[in-house]
């Protein structure tokens, strides 16, 4: 058995009740060079009340950040985890080369909205398989125990999925669906994220995310997911921990780990 297939014999650690709401919220592409950041992040997270997250980290950062190459990464990652952190694969490289021909669609999506960071967007069945393969032996190998998959910008083909499931991985998401890869159950749950590289995707994230916080907390799933640099722009910072503030009296803060183990002991 490959350490990836052994993924799913792993027990699964429940810690809220499905008859309440909930709240996820993750941290994405965690890599050695913003350590520091995300560690001031997980700290102001716990001042708020979310003492646990789901952990998207990134086993090599645009090919240029193999995490086995940073022992102290490692254990970071591994101490988060026994404090009751998820750890969760995300992408392998989370970048994507351009293509010699494109579609004006195709371009709109690999080159406009993700910025070249689409990496499972197109990729085939034998290659998905193979970085999705390679990322959970990596991170078994570093003594973690990767139970999801969650492709960069969410964008994960029909072959993408078939390989993360084929990997012994037990769910992923996407930008408005949760999907449990064991049952085939899809929950609709639409995460509030931000766009912060410009003036103009600043403006136009805080006013998307006010429209999408306002149906969300009617769903009993609530998903915010945080990049590092969100906190270097306060008007940005600023929403999220209100956002937080907000719900977490009303809500258990969990895990995709969790949350997806908590839906099959209800069912």
């Amino acid at each position: 058995m490959t350490t990836a297939a052994a993924t799913q014999f792993l027990p699964v650690v429940a810690t809220a009740n499905p008859a309440q709401d909930s709240l996820i919220v993750s941290l994405h592409d965690i890599a050695p060079s913003n350590r520091e950041i995300a560690d001031k992040i997980l700290s102001r997270f716990v001042r708020l009340g979310v003492r646990i997250c789901s952990l998207l980290v990134v086993p090599d950062y645009h090919r240029r950040e193999p995490m086995m190459n940073d022992r102290s990464f490692i254990s970071w990652l591994r101490d988060l985890e026994s404090a009751g952190h998820e750890i969760v694969i995300h992408g392998y490289f989370h970048d994507r080369p351009r293509q010699g021909r494109e579609s004006l669609s195709q371009k709109f999506i690999t080159q406009f909205y993700t910025q070249g960071e689409g990496e499972f967007f197109d990729l085939n069945y034998d290659e998905a398989f193979r970085r999705i393969a390679s990322a959970c032996d990596t991170f078994r190998t570093a003594g973690l125990t990767p139970r999801g998959f969650i492709a960069p910008a969410w964008l994960l083909s029909a072959a993408g999925e078939r390989a993360t499931r084929d990997a012994g991985l037990e769910y992923t998401t996407r930008l408005r669906t949760v999907l449990d890869l064991r049952s085939g159950d899809a929950f609709l749950a639409h995460s509030l994220v931000y766009s912060v590289k410009s003036d103009w995707r600043r403006t136009a994230s805080l006013i998307w995310n006010s429209g999408v916080f306002q149906v969300a907390k009617n769903r009993p799933l609530m998903r915010m997911s945080v990049h590092p640099q969100d906190y270097s722009f306060p008007v940005i910072w600023s929403q999220i921990e209100r956002f937080i503030s907000e719900m977490i009296p009303l809500r258990v803060a969990t895990t995709y780990r969790d949350w997806i183990a908590d839906q099959r002991r209800a069912r």
